[in-house]
């Protein structure tokens, strides 16, 4: 058990839901302390049968907490996670800002658990994108190396926070009605649109979302050699994002070893009958913490090929519930 846990983003969209998630899940926590910037602060929140006033977050609020879950934005993890650090805590970071430090594990605890285990200080966890990714790749990879991956994404509006749902909401009501709207969290309308293009330009035209996907999953893997080749689209739609996953390993693998690989690992869920147009949606999986995985077949070009449509809610398992799920690890590791 852990005596004190505190939660910093307490009452943000992802906050809100490890929240949801310590209680549902019994955390062993001996209490909550819950941090946020100042304008949320004194917020009273209800958690484990009590009620919690959120606290502004500063360099001196970590004195005594052991652990801490923290969902910012990149320049706060930055500027207060260390403290956290320097006060004694061990600390779970959703932000981007600490993935890719020599120094930092990046974890998915059904992947790599002993990365997690062994860090010092701050551990953090990948984005949402690349989350459900190598929750699927790792019961193949397991079986047969997988030397090259090539996904599209799908990514809903949520992704961008809670900014994105309004402008998909909004945007969406002023085209219908042949109005126009000012977009905040978008370059473009994303109501009735697609946009191949979510986060700046990086090195030979891909975005940084993109190579997150790259960097990200050869560092969970520890495997350096493996191939990615990514596409992020943001699409209108309000939760969950889908993936469109080519992955090429060394040694073939058959569409039924891979449904049997697929279902019988934790955290999957296998929907896979298009003949009677079964397959995962953003509608039918949003709320859940599972990677749901359909549409397994052959490549028709690489007989060491296999192709998959993988949805997943990024706000659960691309985010709080992997941060929940790192903490049980280390709950169940003192």
């Amino acid at each position: 058990m852990f005596d004190t846990v505190a939660v910093i983003g307490a009452t943000g969209a992802v906050g809100t839901i490890i929240l949801e998630l310590l209680e549902k899940r019994n955390f062993p926590a001996g209490k909550y302390r819950l941090f946020s910037s100042k304008r949320s602060a004194g917020t009273q929140i209800q958690l484990a049968g009590k009620t919690i006033t959120v606290e502004e977050l500063t360099h001196d609020c970590f004195e005594g907490i052991d652990l801490v879950i923290a969902s910012t934005p990149d320049d706060t993890a930055a500027e207060f996670l260390q403290s956290a650090v320097k006060a004694g805590a061990k600390v779970i970071d959703e932000s981007g800002y600490w993935r890719m430090h020599p120094d930092v594990a990046l974890v998915v605890p059904e992947i790599n658990p002993e990365a997690a285990l062994n860090a010092k200080g701050i551990i953090a966890s990948p984005n949402c994108s690349t989350t459900q990714m190598v929750v699927a790749m790792k019961p193949l990879y397991d079986v047969s190396k997988i030397k090259r991956v090539v996904v599209s994404t799908y990514q809903a509006t949520s992704g961008a926070g809670l900014q994105g749902k309004t402008d998909l909401k909004e945007g969406t009501q002023a085209a219908l009605e042949g109005r126009d709207y000012k977009y905040t969290a978008f370059v473009h309308p994303v109501a009735f649109n697609a946009i191949p293009q979510i986060g700046g330009l990086k090195e030979s035209g891909y975005t940084s979302e993109e190579m997150k996907m790259v960097y990200e999953t050869r560092k969970i893997f520890g495997d350096e050699s493996i191939m990615v080749c990514p596409t992020c689209v943001r699409i209108p739609v309000s939760n969950c994002h889908s993936e469109s996953v080519l992955v090429e390993t060394e040694r073939p693998i058959s569409v039924e070893e891979a449904k049997e690989l697929f279902a019988k690992t934790p955290g999957i869920t296998v929907v896979d009958d298009l003949a009677n147009s079964q397959y995962p949606m953003p509608s039918t999986c949003d709320g859940s913490d599972d990677v749901f995985i359909g549409r397994i077949r052959k490549d028709l070009t690489n007989p060491n090929g296999l192709a998959f449509w993988c949805v997943s809610d990024n706000l659960r398992k691309g985010a709080a519930t992997n941060a929940v799920q790192i903490a049980e690890l280390l709950a169940a590791n003192r």
